[in-house]
């Protein structure tokens, strides 16, 4: 770990525990350490540029859900110490909706999440990262459907000219990372599967996945077997047929005492024009960031398949996009 504190045995020792300081812990102030001036941190929602502002994000955060836990399920990573590393690291969050804040005023409500974040440090510094928090099931849990909650956004931040616009390629701002991961077959292989099914060869899916899959997707939604893969990925992919799929960034990795396991980020960029996950057609240009990972094995002496996927991406911000272009906000 040349570079990093020498407090951390490797790199998924770094990135859980200064994901522990900075929150549970409240060493907020160790962002100045952990994170750079200029700092690019791109969610669904919203695109921040600097420190200081996820400072403030974090605080706000904090005072809305005083008691978050952040419990890390996994770290899939690539790079070295030497040249940067970037990391796509799952969290499994608790809160309870304690304090006023972006999600109304304090509810009492008792909440479980997942966060997906790809980060990338170099010289025990982040300085790039992708954020993506299950909006879907926070506001479910709250008692929002995702395309209200949307609709109340847009109102709450001015209206459909001054509200905060979703992540799309015209407003991203570039950061010092420009890696695409690793060449882990792990990572290729499952790259290969997702392309294949958002090509509509939707038979993948009962070659590629264990009858006995679980998968964790957006809304906080758990399926299991071959029925629920087909379903998410064939909702999504109908609302955005025409859309084009473009893996942004793979790893793969093998690791003693895990199995083989990979991480994608991924993007759906086009027209809302099937009825799908979304509902009825409107024409809406929208961007979809997206981040799977998948955890490979076999039971039998088959081949090793797909046993458990985990993706998200945000609904209420595709929600948003729609209803922006749509005017129905």
């Amino acid at each position: 770990m040349q570079g990093f504190d020498a407090k951390f045995q490797d790199f998924p020792d770094y990135i859980i525990g200064i994901t522990k300081e900075i929150w549970e812990d409240r060493g907020i102030a160790t962002l100045h350490h952990y994170y750079s001036d200029d700092i690019v941190v791109r969610s669904p929602g919203s695109v921040v540029i600097g420190n200081q502002n996820v400072i403030g994000a974090t605080m706000a955060t904090l005072a809305e859900f005083p008691d978050r836990e952040l419990l890390g399920e996994d770290v899939i990573w690539s790079g070295t110490p030497e040249e940067g590393m970037l990391s796509s690291h799952r969290i499994l969050t608790t809160a309870t909706h304690d304090g006023d804040g972006v999600y109304g005023k304090a509810s009492g409500t008792k909440l479980a999440y997942r966060v997906m974040a790809d980060c990338h440090a170099i010289n025990n510094q982040i300085n790039d990262e992708w954020l993506i928090r299950d909006q879907g099931a926070i506001v479910r849990q709250m008692g929002w459907d995702p395309k209200d909650y949307a609709a109340a956004l847009i109102e709450r931040e001015g209206g459909r000219d001054a509200c905060v616009k979703p992540l799309t390629p015209a407003n991203d701002q570039p950061g010092p990372y420009k890696g695409t991961g690793n060449e882990n077959p792990w990572g290729q292989r499952y790259a290969d599967i997702l392309c294949r099914i958002m090509g509509a060869d939707i038979a993948t899916v009962k070659r590629d996945y264990d009858r006995a899959v679980q998968t964790e997707y957006p809304g906080g939604f758990t399926g299991h077997s071959f029925g629920a893969v087909e379903n998410f990925w064939m909702g999504l992919r109908a609302a955005f047929p025409n859309a084009e799929f473009k893996i942004e960034h793979q790893i793969g990795r093998e690791d003693a005492m895990m199995p083989p396991r990979s991480a994608i980020r991924w993007s759906l960029h086009g027209k809302h024009e099937g009825w799908g996950a979304f509902g009825e057609p409107t024409g809406a240009e929208v961007f979809v960031l997206g981040i799977s990972h998948a955890d490979f094995g076999a039971v039998t002496g088959d081949q090793p398949k797909v046993r458990r996927e985990y993706t998200l991406f945000d609904e209420t911000s595709v929600w948003k996009q729609i209803l922006l272009h749509s005017g129905q906000s």
